[in-house]
């Protein structure tokens, strides 16, 4: 079932890329290639860093989730940032969700571990109607969705500056020297010392940007490890296997005169 709701925020994802939602007409120049960052989580054995996660959830908390919805994530998938099951019930009950009342009216109460993460709008209208037209991407799988993965997630959020002389902006528009086109309705989210760490770490716009892609990885596979450690599993099962078939080999053919 996940797979499923997955599936269709990758779609839905690549389909805004597709129509154009937060660029503004022709590409007036190519973006520049993504700088490549180096990930815990790279590679078939390595794991998500849980500090870089943590800290990632509350730029996205405190920053991302004003205007971007996490609609494939729930709750309890923070146990997997290292969120204790008490702190994934505080952080849940933090925040209301629609519901419905003992007389069937529409009602809001606390949310639990096992709610999706509350939308920022109850609609795409209402997210428009907010942000001048503009339709902010759910970004529960946005690392699989963009190509790059979460080195373009990094480089959007650290590649803002002033536009090149002599090009022309659209209103409302905002230079970003990966985004596609260079013009982006979304204006710049992190700024130095936007948050402010509770592990003491210096909050620097690349921290913060290094943070959230970090924890938007995680958010998008969180069966990542799990899967690695099944490969890991099947890798040496099947070292195993051919290790018997030939001894099982050599054993039968032994007595076979040639």
């Amino acid at each position: 079932m996940r797979s499923l709701v997955l599936a269709s925020h990758v779609l839905a994802a690549l389909g805004l890329a597709s129509m154009g939602l937060l660029a503004a007409g022709t590409p007036a120049r190519a973006q520049e290639a993504l700088p490549h960052q180096e990930w815990s989580f790279n590679g078939p054995f390595g794991p998500f860093d849980r500090a870089a996660a943590q800290r990632g959830y509350q730029v996205y908390k405190e920053v991302c989730s004003n205007c971007h919805s996490l609609k494939a994530a729930y709750y309890r998938d923070l146990a997997g940032i290292g969120l204790s099951a008490e702190q994934i019930k505080a952080t849940a009950a933090s925040v209301t969700v629609p519901d419905i009342g003992p007389d069937g009216a529409p009602a809001e109460r606390p949310a639990l571990p096992s709610d999706h993460f509350r939308s920022p709008f109850p609609n795409e209208l209402a997210a428009r109607a907010a942000l001048n037209g503009a339709l902010p991407p759910d970004l529960s799988v946005i690392e699989l969705a963009r190509e790059g993965g979460a080195d373009y997630v990094d480089a959007l959020l650290t590649g803002y500056s002033d536009p090149p002389a002599g090009m022309k902006m659209g209103d409302g528009m905002n230079y970003n020297k990966y985004f596609p086109g260079n013009q982006i309705a979304m204006p710049r989210p992190l700024q130095d010392g936007q948050v402010t760490y509770a592990d003491g770490t210096p909050a620097s716009t690349a921290q913060e940007a290094h943070d959230v892609a970090t924890f938007l990885a995680y958010i998008a596979q969180p069966e990542m490890e799990a899967r690695k450690r099944m490969g890991v599993k099947v890798v040496l099962f099947l070292i195993f296997l051919t290790g018997i078939t030939y001894a099982v080999k050599r054993k039968v053919w032994s007595d076979v005169d040639h």
